[in-house]
């Protein structure tokens, strides 16, 4: 069922491009815990790590073991091959919950003694066994041996009449000569075959006695590399419990290791379903669309109706709701903002998309969907996608009736989403509190669909301007407008004004917003700017209240000195020091006259009018009034296009890549910046980024600095042999 389903939902190319991640074959679907096993993918995005080895199903393998049996070496070493490669992960600096599980798993050293027996290729190594070690020496020179017998045949004068080449010939496992008829007379041979020319192919008996001497040292080394079978099946069969353990932990973390390797080659990210039913996703796109427009969708509601124009995205946009929820159920990675989306969990998953009918089944559209509702009647917690749900029977009938299926479903707690061009049906379900209306828009002045959807709203379907479109001739269009009758037309004329509305205002609360946050920043600027003047203030007075006492204890001096001389210093001292107070100055230095560009603190605007003392200005479509004496003017002036002149010099010896290891983010990305600017001038269409792997702090900010910047088509990982997730492959 869950693979039919990936099929409607186009994610059947996603699944087997997932599936090449795996080290072996398996289903998609991690069982367990959905918490623990997030928090175990989060950390490994964080680790450079080697992917797992490829590894073959082992289930027969052990099930052979439990009954005491003996493995081929090919098999043995498939079991090595993982607990070696989970020695390596123990290796790895993981932290928490990976560490944690890592740590549990303790490889016997039984089993860590045997990794000492094989070379990379799973073949016995010949250093452990010395009897390996002379069998390989002797092998070695009888097959130097068997070659100087070729060689000698070959230049054997007698013989060389009889030779049609002087090639070796690998016939039926057995190495042999090609000769023409009545070699007999100078060579002793076996015949072992024939050529389609007529030649036979011969194994001289002399090279029969070599090759003889061969197959006996081969066979002796069979019976060494049984003797390991038969003492490496042992030892797994007394550790067979630790085995059928490693090999589910293997399959586990090659789950994690999939997806992981998924994500980084598309740069998409990982969501946890929780436990709520909300479906909120922000720059999301589905997997098989390429250079898609991100979708923004907030559905909390039970029913979602998508409505508006033909071919605007609306089955695609069902099909991405549905799929977004699927995958994070998976925990596979998507297109998604994860850090804004929320993503509910639901029991069960279904879609009505295609028309049921066939020559096979003998059942029309209308009746096999009546089937198909049939069966989901009674389910619970289900997410359900309805495509053209008035699809096969008369709209007004089928109005009514999916109605009541629908407040049916409603019943058992089920999400459903809709695509209609049915406005009767979207009037009768909006009246429910739990239905959301989302109208898929249409760009009236090109004439096509935007692929953008409106909150709120019954969405036109431009059935007419579509058909326009796809070549249908006008006077067609304009007959079937009559015929469509002028009331209707008038109401889709008005469903179009009501999205016209919406936008607009929409656009209107937009720069509302806007102001609000500039009131908002100006606010705190003007808040931080009075604390600012408090403790300005509060120091002057503290300032002047210490040299006003100074003054005063200098002329109390005067009271106990009897000199007058001395007396008459004091005072003058005293006189000197209140005369070198000054007090602060509170009026404007400047003349300011209206239309002049003014500052107050980090709020920079143009004078609009001026009364006794205070002053408006305009700063970003708002007037603030400030006081005269805390303006300033400023030498901002008005925007003048200026008359200027470019010389641009192509640089010269320019390199098509750029390599960014050991540099800080900010010193990259200033180099990557010039960079880019350079490879533009020299006309490069394309160039290569090195940043490493590392921490993923480069790799990051390299690539939101690429999305960002606007001379960048596109960009992706590197192929392994240039770089793989270390660099980036920039397209200009």
């Amino acid at each position: 069922m869950t693979q039919e389903l990936f099929k409607k939902l186009d994610l059947d190319s996603y699944i087997a491009e997932f599936k090449n991640f795996f080290a072996r074959d398996k289903d998609v679907f991690l069982q367990g815990d959905s918490k623990l096993h997030f928090k175990r993918i989060d950390e490994l995005c964080k680790i450079d790590f080697t992917s797992p080895p490829s590894i073959s199903n082992l289930n027969t393998a052990l099930t052979h073991l439990s009954k005491q049996g003996i493995l081929h070496l090919d098999q043995s070493f498939e079991l090595i091959k993982i607990c070696m490669y989970f020695r390596y992960l123990k290796g790895l600096k993981f932290e928490e919950s990976l560490k944690e599980w890592l740590l549990k798993i303790e490889i016997p050293q039984v089993i860590t003694e045997l990794f000492e027996y094989f070379d990379e290729k799973g073949q016995i190594k010949e250093s452990i066994d010395e009897r390996l070690i002379n069998l390989n020496l002797s092998l070695k020179l009888k097959k130097e041996s068997l070659t100087a017998e070729f060689k000698k045949l070959t230049y054997i004068k007698n013989l060389t009449p009889y030779l049609i080449d002087t090639q070796i010939h690998l016939i039926n496992g057995m190495e042999a000569l090609l000769v023409r008829g009545g070699f007999n007379h100078t060579l002793k041979a076996k015949i072992i075959g024939r050529s389609s020319g007529g030649g036979f192919y011969v194994v001289p008996l002399s090279v029969e006695k070599i090759q003889s001497q061969i197959d006996e040292i081969e066979n002796a080394k069979e019976e060494i590399y049984y003797e390991y079978a038969k003492k490496i099946s042992l030892i797994f069969h007394k550790n067979l419990l630790f085995l059928k353990f490693i090999n589910n932990a293997f399959d586990l973390f090659d789950h994690y290791s999939a997806r992981v390797l998924m994500a980084k080659k598309n740069d998409y990210e990982f969501i946890l379903a929780d436990n709520s039913t909300n479906l909120n996703l922000y720059d999301f796109a589905h997997p098989a669309l390429k250079n898609a427009k991100s979708v923004n969708l907030e559905f909390n509601k039970k029913v979602l109706i998508i409505t508006g124009v033909n071919a605007g995205g609306k089955s695609m946009l069902l099909k991405g709701i549905l799929s977004a929820a699927l995958l994070a159920k998976y925990l596979l990675p998507m297109k998604i903002n994860s850090q804004k989306s929320q993503i509910g969990n639901f029991k069960e998953f279904d879609a009505i998309l295609e028309d049921p009918q066939n020559v096979k089944n003998d059942i029309s559209t209308f009746a096999g969907r009546m089937l198909h509702f049939s069966k989901l009647l009674g389910k619970k917690h289900l997410l359900l996608g309805i495509d053209e749900i008035e699809l096969g029977t008369d709209f007004e009938e089928a109005a009514c009736l999916y109605n009541e299926l629908i407040i049916k479903f409603l019943e058992q707690d089920n999400k459903i989403i809709i695509t209609t061009h049915h406005k009767r049906l979207a009037m009768l379900l909006a009246k429910n509190e739990q239905v959301e209306l989302i109208a898929a828009l249409y760009d009236e002045e090109l004439s096509r669909p935007k692929y953008e959807f409106l909150k709120g709203t019954i969405g036109k379907s431009y059935a007419f301007e579509t058909a326009l479109r796809y070549g249908i001739s006008a006077n067609l269009v304009q007959n079937a407008k009559k015929l469509y009758g002028e009331d209707k037309e008038n109401l889709e004329e008005m469903v179009s004004k009501n999205i016209n509305l919406e936008l607009s205002l929409r656009k209107k609360n937009e720069e509302l917003e806007k102001k609000e946050v500039k009131v908002d920043e100006i606010l705190t600027s003007l808040k931080d700017q009075k604390e600012k003047n408090e403790q300005e203030f509060k120091k002057i007075i503290s300032n002047l209240e210490f040299k006003y006492h100074k003054a005063i204890e200098e002329a109390k001096k005067t009271i106990n000195l009897k000199d007058i001389k001395e007396k008459q210093r004091s005072l003058n001292k005293a006189n000197e020091l209140k005369k070198s107070i000054i007090l602060p100055s509170m009026e404007q230095n400047d003349e300011l006259r209206v239309g002049d560009f003014v500052k107050y603190e980090k709020i920079k605007g143009k004078i609009t009018a001026i009364s006794k003392n205070d002053a408006i200005i305009q700063s970003d479509g708002l007037n603030l009034r400030v006081p005269l004496k805390l303006l300033k003017k400023t030498n901002h002036t008005p925007m003048q296009k200026p008359k200027s002149s470019i010389n641009i010099t192509r640089p010269s010896a320019l390199s098509m890549t750029l390599d960014l290891h050991g540099l800080r983010s900010d010193e990259a990305l200033d180099r990557l910046d010039k960079f880019i600017s350079d490879a533009l001038i020299a006309g490069f269409d394309e160039v290569i980024i090195y940043h490493g792997i590392g921490t993923g702090k480069l790799a990051f900010a390299v690539k939101e600095f690429l999305k960002a910047h606007k001379s960048v088509k596109s960009f992706n990982d590197a192929p392994i042999n240039q770089g793989g997730f270390g660099a980036k492959v920039v397209r200009l």
